[in-house]
């Protein structure tokens, strides 16, 4: 029997992501803004998704927002048994962009839609700060 615990899957920056993971690491959640279309968005992408230009800036999310939607997880992914059960959630965040993240201080009885939420950081390596979301209280 195989007792070894899997090792959490780690996000591998790119040139594209690396400054939302550098900025994450300092505990800010940056993103992607068009300045034509006045618009963010998320993920982070070499263009924009609204004008297909490359004169995207990097700005700093409030780290708040609102639940859209969330699923509670019994049988957690490789990696991820420690913290199982465990709610995924989409957060609509205030800046207009939806975002899946896990959710810390779970707890089933008092998730529901339309809750308000704010960022948080887990720092899982050396190298990677994982944002999640909390309640906002």
């Amino acid at each position: 029997m195989n007792t070894k615990k899997a090792q959490r899957p780690l996000p591998q920056p790119t040139e594209t992501t690396r400054p939302f993971w550098n900025a994450a690491n300092e505990h800010k959640l940056m993103l992607q803004y068009d300045p034509d279309s006045r618009c963010y968005q998320f993920y982070p992408r070499m263009t924009s998704v609204k004008t297909g230009k490359r004169n995207l800036e990097w700005r700093q999310a409030s780290g708040k927002g609102t639940v859209f939607s969330f699923t509670d997880t019994y049988v957690p992914v490789a990696g991820f048994e420690d913290i199982a059960p465990y709610a995924l959630v989409m957060i609509d965040l205030d800046e207009g962009v939806r975002i899946l993240a896990n959710y810390k201080n779970y707890k089933s009885e008092h998730m529901k839609i339309g809750q308000r939420v704010r960022v948080t950081w887990e720092k899982v390596s050396d190298d990677i700060t994982m944002f999640a979301f909390e309640p906002d209280v």
